[in-house]
């Protein structure tokens, strides 16, 4: 992770009416995150993209081993114990999507009315809607709306169009929409029944029901 004062100095400089935006994932589950950037300034806007976490776990996973296809299986990756059923926390597949968690840190530094938290499967399903939920967070006046995307059925995501008389549309990248392996059903429902109480804590929190149980 890139030192904040020096990601600062990395960043264009910011005139009168313009905001200046920088994404890390990284970020929300790095414990010394929001104190440095509560230190570079309390007033910055935050936006936190989630999706279900048993989702998302297989879905780190699919990307891990599109790199490194020897690892071991989901499922032997996922228990500590098969046969008791407890889950490896210390994974960090799972140990992202324990959501809840990573927000107590945020709100020791950020007022919960200064992060923006934005469905990953709502930015699927309307786009337009959790971008318009943005542009009005930010204080932007709302020009992204529906006629900027199509839904492009090869990858399962939107792709947004481009203006008039220019290159193709823009859609995710190959890395995106890749084919999940087939898991064990049991285990997603141990995942699942993992999660449960931390979403439901999540929800509290946030004020949000993502449904994702």
């Amino acid at each position: 992770m890139v030192p904040l004062q020096e990601g600062r100095d990395l960043m264009p400089r910011t005139l009168e009416g313009q905001i200046t935006m920088e994404k890390t994932p990284s970020y929300f589950v790095t414990k010394e995150a929001p104190a440095r950037i509560s230190s570079m300034s309390k007033g910055t806007k935050l936006i936190v993209v989630v999706r279900d976490p048993v989702t998302r776990a297989i879905s780190d996973y699919t990307q891990t081993l599109s790199k490194k296809p020897d690892i071991p299986t989901f499922e032997s990756l996922t228990f500590k114990n098969r046969t008791t059923g407890l889950i490896d926390t210390s994974w960090s597949a799972i140990q992202i999507g324990i959501y809840a968690k990573h927000l107590e840190n945020w709100l020791l530094y950020f007022p919960i009315g200064q992060i923006l938290f934005v469905s990953g499967e709502r930015l699927i399903s309307d786009p337009a809607g959790e971008l318009g939920r943005v542009q009005d967070f930010l204080g932007l006046k709302r020009i992204i709306t529906d006629k900027h995307f199509y839904f492009n059925k090869t990858k399962g995501f939107p792709c947004l169009k481009k203006a008039e008389g220019s290159s193709k549309p823009h859609c995710l990248g190959k890395t995106k929409g890749r084919t999940h392996p087939d898991i064990d059903q049991e285990v997603v429902q141990r995942l699942r029944d993992f999660y449960r109480p931390f979403n439901m804590k999540f929800y509290q929190m946030t004020g949000q029901d993502f449904g994702w149980d």
